[in-house]
């Protein structure tokens, strides 16, 4: 099978393919062995299938180029799948819990569980390999939707570690609704991550500002060009997917060209993206607000610029 040479849409791909041979392999030993343990951790596993198949998707529409109806591109897209995902989740976590809770009152009937203890150990392992795949993936392309992936992934590590702890118990001293009580503890695991995913994505949805190291990087950047800069303010800050966008107003002395303040302008955009990777840049130029200048040659050495005090803690001027 020829994979995608998108790095992307590769390790969606690879995630999807994954997800898929687990829930299969899950579901029958669960039903073979009547565990609901097993049971649980196949739903989990089956919610890793809805997950990847939405970020494949969700990904490979993110990598479109940006068009007339979609200026800022189709990042959000994956903030979209994040979002679905964390809906699933809640889902399914609730369906555990009831079933669960159903088992422990009208009793709990299980089969032969060493299919389901060699199952949950593979799993474990699976798991732990995908998700330090899709997690190194994740940070180098900064896909959101991938972090989200391999977030689940590494968390099937615990589940399934914890479940098998306990069919081992179940086995040892015949402790039946041990069964049922331990996937209730996984469908709580489950809710809180699912809390986690959704606070996520919705605070892309929302607009909320990148870390505040991407801007202190921002602004050591334009720092290292204070020789060929007044100042800076109403830095603004937002994330779609993958991509950051990134907008601010950049003071300049009123009597450089068109062009001069162009390049400066460009250069410090070039630099931007080498440093903090993909994103969006826009840049306002302003002339300095001086009525007495002291000429070019000596600006802005002599006079600091005026900080706005109406701005917001983002939009703080820098000199």
């Amino acid at each position: 099978m020829n994979m995608p040479k998108n790095p992307k849409i590769r390790a969606a791909h690879i995630s999807m393919m994954t997800a898929t041979g687990l829930t299969v392999l899950k579901l029958v030993t669960g039903w073979l062995t009547g565990s609901m343990a097993v049971l649980s951790s196949a739903i989990d596993s089956l919610l890793d299938i809805i997950m990847s198949v939405a970020n494949f998707l969700a990904i490979r529409h993110a990598e479109q180029p940006a068009d007339p109806k979609h200026p800022f591109g189709h990042g959000k897209f994956e903030t979209l799948a994040t979002i679905i995902q964390a809906l699933i989740i809640g889902l399914s976590g609730s369906w555990v819990c009831y079933e669960s809770a159903h088992r422990l009152l009208t009793g709990v009937t299980l089969g032969r569980l060493e299919g389901g203890m060699i199952v949950l150990a593979f799993s474990a392992i699976v798991s732990w390999q995908i998700g330090r795949f899709l997690l190194r993936t994740a940070r180098e392309t900064e896909s959101s939707a991938l972090k989200a992936d391999a977030l689940h992934f590494t968390m099937d590590v615990y589940t399934n570690l914890t479940l098998l702890a306990g069919l081992v118990a179940i086995r040892l001293f015949k402790i039946a609704w041990l069964d049922p009580a331990l996937s209730i503890v996984v469908a709580l695991y489950i809710f809180y991550q699912a809390f986690g995913l959704f606070r996520y994505g919705l605070g892309d949805i929302l607009d909320e500002r990148l870390p505040e190291t991407i801007r202190a990087e921002i602004a050591r950047i334009i720092d290292q060009h204070s020789d060929h800069l007044i100042g800076y303010h109403r830095l603004r800050t937002r994330r779609a997917g993958s991509q950051k966008i990134i907008d601010f107003h950049l003071t300049l002395c009123k009597h450089m060209s068109v062009e001069e303040a162009h390049e400066i302008a460009d250069h410090l955009e070039s630099h931007m993206k080498e440093k903090i990777g993909r994103a969006d840049i826009t840049i306002h130029v302003e002339p300095c607000p001086y009525e007495v200048c002291p000429g070019r040659h000596k600006c802005p050495g002599d006079y600091p610029l005026i900080k706005d005090t109406n701005a917001t803690p983002e939009q703080t001027d820098r000199s």
